[in-house]
């Protein structure tokens, strides 16, 4: 029997996640770098812009499989991120994270993927779980709305600021992995997204930054560096998931190394509003600053 968000019990906690939360949040304040009453209330601004999501599929290499789609902003005539991102400012941030995730999970539903083995994969700013509008739970709870289980839900946390307070964020992740919800690092290797957010989350997936994937076919330097966090994974007992593939070079080295899940262009481009499909058979990336511009 599939767990939807809706019957969200937290086992080893009083019931109700935004209660308890808010309980935790009661007993850890003040929170070194928390924003004032005043300063919460600006970042609650909501985001002016209409967005929609495009899907990119997370291939399995072993057996041709999708293990999941990830969601990307675009705008709703299919503007690509970087005209939509230019209009989140730090009054709106967290709104917009929040519009993400829902539109991600409405059109998710639309699309059944739900019906599929695939998971659905979204993007998720740490800090975003201390703002009352745009904590993990109001996610949840729509999922749970519309049937959506949470063991098909994966959130990528992405560090593009540093987290307030690990030990709440950690102590909400294992809240919710105990219920089947998966927690990715996006980008390892690059800014925050490194080791010592490793060694404080339980994270079940690493997604290689594209910077180390780039070249990992001739460059020495890439290729060391990836295979030592394949090892340091495997020891971890984590998933790897190698972003950026664009080239057949790329993914043959991966492969060889033992990597078998992937994401780029080199597999699909991301599907506005619909669910790319994957056979095995790939072409090439003709241009490999392509990824870099609107992924």
């Amino acid at each position: 029997m599939k767990l939807h968000a809706g019957a969200l019990a937290l086992s080893a906690v009083p019931p109700g996640p935004e209660i308890v939360a808010d309980e935790y949040l009661l007993h850890a304040l003040p929170i070194a770098g928390a924003p004032s009453a005043g300063d919460q209330s600006a970042m609650r601004a909501s985001f002016p812009a209409e967005i929609c999501m495009a899907f990119q599929p997370i291939v399995d290499v072993s057996n041709n499989t999708i293990f999941a789609y990830e969601a990307l902003v675009r705008g709703i005539n299919g503007e690509g991120a970087a005209r939509i991102l230019e209009q989140v400012t730090a009054c709106n941030r967290y709104a917009f994270d929040d519009a993400c995730r829902k539109q991600a999970v409405k059109q998710a539903v639309q699309l059944r993927l739900h019906d599929t083995p695939a998971s659905l994969s979204m993007n998720m700013n740490p800090n975003a779980v201390f703002d009352p509008e745009a904590r993990i739970e109001r996610t949840l709870e729509l999922a749970g709305e519309l049937n959506f289980p949470i063991s098909q839900m994966i959130f990528e946390l992405t560090e593009e600021e540093r987290s307030r307070d690990h030990a709440y964020l950690n102590w909400l992740v294992r809240a919710y992995r105990r219920q089947g919800m998966r927690v990715a690092i996006d980008d390892f290797g690059a800014g925050y997204a490194g080791l010592g957010m490793l060694a404080e989350l339980e994270a079940d997936i690493v997604k290689v930054d594209i910077s180390l994937i780039r070249g990992v076919d001739h460059l020495p330097v890439n290729c060391t560096i990836v295979d030592a966090i394949l090892r340091m994974a495997e020891d971890l007992e984590i998933q790897v998931i190698a972003e950026g593939v664009e080239t057949k070079a790329e993914c043959d080295a991966l492969r060889n190394m033992g990597v078998s899940l992937m994401q780029g262009f080199y597999f699909a481009r991301p599907g506005l509003s619909w669910l790319p499909t994957w056979t095995g058979q790939v072409e090439e990336c003709d241009e490999r600053v392509t990824e870099l511009e609107v992924a």
